[in-house]
């Protein structure tokens, strides 16, 4: 039976996809007491990236950074969900997001970009899903993507 965030997900038409593995030496979670928290995720489609570039002039939208940056948050949820055991009602809160947006030095619309993953999390969780934030510009990111998200979470 799916819990109350499984059918959350269903009404946001979101499928939560097969997590794709780390592309370096690290794990995609480590769990510490009742803390979960989720290495860095790219915005993949199908195990593959979906998009390469910057945001900013030249390259992809605010606007579009914003919908990577969802995708990123989709694909920190499905490891949240194998780190729960498979319940994502065990999440109590959204703890903290941290956005890595590759961008040139003129850009300053980073946060725009990153209220892609945080608008979802409240979205999905409601209430628990308000957290705190950290969102920085970088000049490249790992296979050229164009944003990354990274979240930490209390779990029951």
């Amino acid at each position: 039976m799916a819990g109350k965030i499984d059918a959350r997900l269903a009404e946001l038409g979101i499928t939560l996809p097969t997590p794709m593995a780390p592309v370096a030496n690290y794990v995609p979670y480590v769990i510490t007491g009742n803390i979960v928290v989720i290495s860095g995720q790219i915005p993949a489609v199908g195990g593959k990236v979906a998009t390469t570039g910057k945001v900013g002039p030249g390259g992809l939208s605010a606007e579009e950074g914003a919908a990577q940056a969802r995708q990123c948050f989709i694909n920190v949820l499905s490891h949240l969900k194998i780190a729960c055991g498979g319940d994502l009602d065990r999440v109590e809160q959204v703890i903290r997001l941290g956005g890595f947006i590759a961008a040139p030095a003129e850009f300053s619309q980073h946060a725009l970009v990153m209220n892609g993953a945080s608008n979802l999390a409240v979205e999905v969780f409601g209430d628990a899903g308000r957290h705190a934030r950290t969102t920085v510009g970088v000049p490249s990111l790992p296979l050229d993507v164009p944003v990354e998200v990274e979240g930490m979470f209390r779990i029951a």
